[in-house]
């Protein structure tokens, strides 16, 4: 199961069914998403695309030498059928995301007078493939309270169908039974299913699918957690939009890396440190940049840390044009080990991981001391320590959070943002969550992990193991309470699960994309796919309840 092969798959045959010729590809804003994240520009020039064109522009030239791609969310055959009333290419292939009705097929074909359309077919690609075993449908704002709101829980179904069908699995589905928004959109998905039983039509297996329908409340504190794989960093620090990462605030950046594009297709240094610590990966950089440095003995320097290899590469102009992949990643690097140091993340981090995985509400008391003797700590960083006590103990007889919320009056935090901590408890707390975050046995279990790589680089504490985790686990085991768990229908899983779509309502995190990677790594004979509503950072998952941190 990979969802980023599936998208690519469709695009190459919609583009090879087009014939030999110059070719134009026409899309809408989320279909352009689509195909972004997994093709580069570059690469589709090559297939002789050599016009990318929004079909809501007002301004598209008539190229009638030119045939066009369509490829198109079903919303928008009202700006096909006006397309076809006027076409400006020679011949249109159609290929819509998702199901098209018979109503809709025909008003396109009552539009198609000139007779230029060629070819007309569903492709199901209508999700963002982020990694191999990893989706998302980039929508924020799907609730209203604890209820879906309602114009998103339609595109929600046709995403995660759309997946299925991609993926060519027709599952049993499951979903979490304390949450009536996981109940619903299950509902929902097993009537299309039902409705479209010639689409799901596919080779019986001897153990069906399963989807998995969960609820981001019922772990509202993965979310909150600094990470410090590269990925999950990347996304958390800088922020990652359809592979995108904006660097025009970082001091002193060159224009040519103002934007830059991490993509694991597409870049190999960034496909093989996805999942490695920041230690390592700044190690990894150290050594491709030695590498290079052996070519040059009589330029050869010491590469002692992230700041000198900095300095290494903007002193190489030969060398950025060389290896603009590697001048990129040094930037990045560069940026989140500034990023590290200016808000003393590793410190914070400490003090999370205690909040998150132990039980000991004494050394919860650290918060505070925080709060008092740090006075570089960002307003970010104090309310999310805050939240994450206040989600951990809550219900405590000796809370101090009257007095934590007193602090941050103090340190000056802003009112909003101190009022998102008890929206987030609204959101995740114990009165809503349908399983326990921390087993009593944690604080003895765990014990701290440190990597250490580069100099100047402590990657540390990786204590936390999302809930999600100990869910699957449960699954594979066939230990899932089907109490907690129901499944849609009478019919239920007998076998272990081998083929596994989990999709979690409210967005999904990179850190649990780091649990399905090794669960797919080390159980044999099991493959798992994680979806969701969006991937998270900590500013987008505090904005859950339509409030966001004012940063």
């Amino acid at each position: 199961m990979n969802v980023t092969l599936a998208v690519k798959q469709y695009i190459s045959k919609m583009i090879e069914s087009s014939g030999p010729g110059m070719k134009v590809l026409l899309m809408d804003k989320e279909t352009t998403s689509i195909v972004s994240v997994v093709y580069t520009q570059s690469e589709i020039l090559q297939k002789e695309v050599y016009l990318f064109e929004r079909i809501d522009s007002k301004n598209r030239d008539n190229m009638k030498h030119l045939k066009a791609i369509c490829f198109l969310r079903p919303t928008k055959v009202k700006h096909l059928i006006q397309e076809l009333r006027r076409p400006k290419y020679s011949v249109y292939f159609i290929y819509f995301s998702n199901v098209i009705s018979k109503s809709e097929i025909k008003a396109l074909a009552e539009a198609d007078e000139q007779e230029v359309v060629a070819e007309v077919q569903e492709f199901y690609g209508d999700f963002i493939a982020v990694n191999p075993h990893l989706f998302s449908l980039n929508l924020q704002g799907v609730s209203r309270g604890r209820s879906w709101e309602p114009s998103v829980l339609p595109r929600v179904t046709q995403g995660l169908t759309s997946v299925l069908l991609a993926l060519k699995k027709c599952p049993m589905i499951r979903y979490q039974l304390s949450s009536d928004m996981s109940k619903r959109l299950a509902e929902s998905v097993k009537q299309i299913i039902t409705k479209e039983y010639e689409l799901f039509d596919f080779r019986k297996t001897e153990v069906p699918p399963l989807l998995l329908i969960l609820d981001r409340s019922d772990d509202a504190i993965t979310p909150l957690l600094n990470q410090w794989t590269y990925q999950a960093m990347v996304h958390e620090l800088l922020g990652l939009n359809n592979n995108r990462i904006d660097l025009s605030r970082v001091p002193g950046i060159s224009k040519d890396l103002r934007e830059v594009v991490l993509s694991a297709e597409n870049d190999e240094f960034y496909a093989n440190n996805l999942y490695l610590n920041f230690g390592e990966i700044g190690t990894n950089i150290k050594n491709l940049m030695e590498d290079f440095q052996k070519k040059k003995p009589k330029d050869k320097q010491k590469l002692e840390s992230i700041t000198d290899m900095k300095a290494f590469v903007d002193n190489y102009p030969q060398f950025k044009k060389m290896s603009g992949t590697v001048s990129k990643h040094v930037t990045v690097v560069g940026e989140l080990s500034r990023l590290v140091s200016e808000r003393q993340l590793m410190e914070v981090s400490e003090v999370e991981q205690e909040l998150a995985c132990q039980n000991d509400h004494s050394s919860a008391q650290q918060v505070r001391v925080r709060l008092l003797q740090n006075p570089r700590l960002s307003e970010i960083d104090a309310v999310r320590l805050v939240m994450l006590y206040a989600l951990r103990y809550e219900k405590h007889s000796s809370s101090i959070l009257p007095s934590l919320m007193e602090e941050l009056n103090r340190k000056g935090v802003l009112e909003r943002n101190r009022k998102m901590i008890q929206a987030v408890v609204e959101y995740g707390g114990k009165r809503i969550r349908g399983s326990e975050l921390v087993a009593p046995t944690d604080a003895v279990a765990i014990t701290k992990q440190f990597f250490k790589g580069l100099k100047g680089v402590e990657n540390v504490y990786t204590q936390h193991q999302p809930l999600l985790h100990d869910t699957l686990d449960q699954l594979i085991k066939g230990r899932l309470k089907d109490s907690q768990f129901p499944y849609v229908g009478p019919s239920s899983l007998r076998d272990r699960p081998q083929d596994i779509i989990v999709f979690i309502i409210g967005g999904a995190t990179y850190e649990e994309a780091l649990t399905v990677y090794n669960l797919n790594r080390t159980m044999p004979g099991v493959r798992i796919v994680l979806g969701g509503t969006i991937i998270h950072n900590t500013k987008r998952s505090v904005s859950l309840n339509e409030v966001s941190l004012v940063i």
